[in-house]
């Protein structure tokens, strides 16, 4: 399990992962070339409108109170955060959203200064009685309190205890312990507003990264309180109420959501910094520089969970962009990495590229069957682990839409590593038997299924989605249980419900995708860090020896000495096995003709504001 080689540049990971201008990610893309700086938009009558469909339900629009990927999306373009990655810049570049530069940092990475802009206001809104709301630093102050409020129950709780905020987990730890509200008004020295337009956050340890955290307006927009309090806890889900460019027209849960340009959104303009060198990011700032955003009206998005209906609603013109292509239907439409002929011919674009996500089944650590530390539950986890046969289940589930994962540190991201191999990339039932074996868990009664050392059955219950690619993973995971002598039963739920329970710790094992937010890596292996239980840590994971390595990590920059704790903290969990690393995905996106400017992002959310909506090209 061990690797000794050099960690990657920042540049050979985005070249590993073909986010590099040398290649890009656009694999069938309108010549642009000679188009002006300020290119005019193209005329189009009616309202702009993109149009896509989720594979999965949102949860809501509170940003304290979500966690999964589709409600994130939705906030990501209701709310702003202080920073925003650049959205052509390949490696990733963080310049300001809200703030007016760069903060002032602190030689010890402890203490950081931000300047707010001035002239920047939310949406008019019933809670603001008719008076324009600017945008103040106590709002940032505000937004970031929330989370710490033990009632939201906010599953990112953990981001900001790890975040280290001076004195904020002491204010949640107060109102725990007198079981009284949390105290808004109290003075929390990591988070003070200085005057109206300057912010001072301090860390009790270095955190030179703390910037990207900033840039997660998903999660870390400003939320002006008196909204807040005007809705109630109960029905601020439904009221999202920003600086973005777009906000909350129509919400059917479940089903549809609406959103429309922001018409107070303020005066900014399309721009970017693309390197030099690549192509595809410098025609499309010479295609769009200079025009104000957002330059679509509205985004319809649609629920739509099984794969073949997604497919045909986009094919059949109902959406005229899809994410995330089912894996069933991504060879078709992009043979050898290129658009296929018919759809070429309709002038539809492709984009496919290696996701900063993993796919992993968790183990609920505190589950009775599958949790614990001793070394037989060890055996059992790491014993299953080595009987799933992902091979098969990139080449015939996936139609070969993915690598196999080796840690929980993902593509994309800093500390990823495409030559490093652990236990987790092999496939060994024979050594799987012989772990059971070992471990006392052997066929005791002759039905032909293992019991469990103490003599008890051994059943093991997994989470799933009722949907036909959950349906075929599911029975490939049941034939790969039922070949080393263990009993497999599959619970189906929707995908909210499962994140829930898992979030609540009543799952004994379920498959999930998760997908990184920020640059660093460390992200990803923070769903072994203790205080992130509840939140990104569904395993529920406890190691005193991971969480000190994972705080040390924090505190130092980029270097050798930091890519070695890295290691150490990846085997940590390959050796305990609270989850097995599936398989990092390819992903396809396609866009209709009319859909122009787009780019994957690597791993933040926020586009559509970049994207813009023209008359088709004739048919070749």
């Amino acid at each position: 399990m061990s690797d000794t080689r050099p960690m990657p540049t920042r540049r050979q990971w985005l070249q590993a992962a073909g986010l590099t201008g040398a290649a890009p990610l656009l694999s069938c893309v309108p010549a642009v070339a000679g188009t002006t700086p300020t290119a005019t938009a193209a005329t189009v009558s009616g309202p702009k409108v993109l149009r896509y469909a989720f594979k999965a339900a949102e949860t809501g629009f509170d940003p304290a109170k979500i966690q999964d990927l589709y409600s994130r999306i939705l906030t990501g373009h209701l709310f702003e955060g202080l920073y925003a990655y650049d959205h052509l810049a390949r490696p990733p570049k963080i310049k300001p959203l809200t703030a007016a530069a760069l903060p002032e940092v602190s030689p010890d990475f402890r203490v950081f200064v931000i300047r707010v802009q001035p002239g920047i206001f939310f949406m008019s809104d019933p809670a603001f009685k008719g008076q324009r709301r600017e945008l103040v630093a106590e709002d940032y102050v505000y937004a970031i309190k929330r989370f710490a409020d033990p009632a939201n129950k906010s599953p990112a709780w953990g981001d900001l205890e790890e975040a280290g905020f001076v004195g904020l987990a002491a204010a949640r730890e107060e109102a725990l312990q007198k079981r009284q509200p949390f105290d808004y008004d109290r003075i929390v020295p990591g988070l003070r507003a200085l005057d109206r337009h300057t912010l001072r956050l301090e860390v009790a340890a270095a955190r030179p990264r703390l910037i990207e955290l900033l840039t997660g307006s998903d999660l870390f927009g400003a939320v002006a309180r008196e909204v807040v309090e005007f809705y109630g806890p109960e029905d601020i889900v439904g009221h999202p109420v920003g600086t973005g460019p777009f906000k909350l027209v129509q919400w059917r849960r479940s089903s549809l959501i609406t959103l429309e340009r922001n018409p107070e959104y303020r005066e900014r303009h399309y721009d970017a910094e693309p390197a030099p060198d690549d192509a595809e990011g410098q025609a499309l700032l010479a295609r769009f520089k200079g025009r104000r955003l957002p330059m679509v009206d509205r985004v319809e998005v649609s629920i739509i969970e099984e794969s073949q209906p997604r497919w045909l609603s986009f094919l059949n013109g109902q959406q005229n962009f899809i994410e995330r292509v089912p894996e069933e239907f991504a060879t078709l439409a992009m043979p050898n990495g290129r658009v296929a002929p018919n759809l070429a011919h309709q002038h539809i674009q492709g984009y496919r590229s290696l996701a900063p996500d993993i796919g992993v089944t968790l183990y609920n650590m505190e589950d009775p069957v599958v949790g614990g530390y001793t070394p037989e539950k060890i055996a059992l986890r790491r014993a299953m682990n080595l009987a799933m046969d992902i091979p098969r289940e990139i080449a015939l589930v996936r139609q070969g839409q993915g690598v196999p994962a080796q840690s929980l540190v993902v593509p994309n991201t800093s500390g990823y590593d495409p030559n490093f191999r652990s236990e987790m990339g092999q496939y060994d039932p024979a050594r799987a038997m012989a772990l059971l074996d070992i471990y006392g868990y052997v066929d005791r009664d002759g039905d032909g299924w293992r019991e469990q050392p103490d003599g008890s059955p051994l059943l093991i219950r997994r989470a799933s989605q009722p949907d036909q690619f959950y349906r075929s993973l599911d029975e490939l995971w049941q034939r790969n249980m039922k070949a080393i002598g263990i009993r497999g039963v599959i619970e189906p739920a929707k995908w909210p419900e499962n994140l829930k329970a898992a979030q609540a710790g009543s799952l004994m094992s379920w498959f999930v995708n998760s997908s990184a937010s920020q640059f660093d890596g460390q992200s990803g292996l923070g769903q072994m860090f203790g205080p992130k239980i509840g939140g990104d840590n569904l395993a529920r994971f406890k190691s005193a020896e991971f969480d000190a390595l994972y705080l040390k990590m924090q505190a130092l920059p980029d270097g050798p000495e930091r890519w070695a704790l890295f290691r150490q903290a990846q085997r940590i969990g390959i050796v305990y096995a609270p989850y097995k690393c599936h398989v990092h995905r390819y992903v396809t996106d396609m866009a209709a003709a009319e859909v122009q400017g787009y780019r994957r992002p690597p791993f933040w959310n926020e586009w559509w504001h970049f994207v813009d909506i023209g008359p088709a090209p004739a048919r070749a």
